[in-house]
């Protein structure tokens, strides 16, 4: 190898070139990652909770934030199974709705799946609300490193989804 002024390059001279290199190319990628955890009426739609964690935070964890107390029943996917003691903490009357276990070992219970599909179909009025923030208000990546912003920016995002979904009622209220 040769270096500019045409003169060969000795070997330590390589070793610590390709030393540097290497640590300046190998650095570890650090990536941010977080969360939205929102509680929605399933009657109407409407955001009453949000959550913002990391990513690496279990959905199971903020369960008790996302309930506001007056809930009769409370539906969730497989991640919410087994936290009915933290559901009845907060809302007393709540009827624990989430998905139960269907699979085990090779055995495929066919009842408890075809209630866990009846049940998805509720939880799929939760899914629109999150097809609205991404489609109509953007909201796919993380714009800012650090936590606390990007959930201002979530919070500020969820105020405009539920302007969004009644702005039907709302004009023809006014009108």
């Amino acid at each position: 190898m040769r270096l500019d002024d045409g003169s060969r390059m000795t070997r330590e001279c390589h070793v610590r070139i390709c030393e540097r290199l290497e640590v300046k190319l190998l650095r570890p990628t650090r990536y941010f990652g977080m969360k939205a955890h929102v509680g929605v009426d399933s009657k109407t739609k409407m955001i009453h909770s949000v959550v913002a964690t990391a990513a690496n935070v279990a959905d199971s964890t903020v369960l008790p934030e996302l309930l506001h107390g007056e809930e009769t029943k409370v539906w969730g996917d497989q991640a919410y199974r087994g936290q009915t003691e933290a559901m009845q903490e907060v809302a007393p009357r709540a009827q624990d709705l989430t998905h139960k276990q269907y699979r085990y070992k090779d055995r495929i219970d066919e009842t408890q799946r075809a209630k866990n599909r009846t049940k998805s179909r509720v939880r799929s009025k939760v899914e629109h609300v999150f097809g609205v923030m991404k489609l109509k208000f953007g909201f796919v990546k993380v714009r800012y490193r650090g936590l606390k912003k990007n959930a201002n920016r979530l919070f500020a995002t969820c105020a405009l989804v539920n302007l969004f979904l009644v702005r039907k009622k709302l004009l023809y209220s006014a009108a």
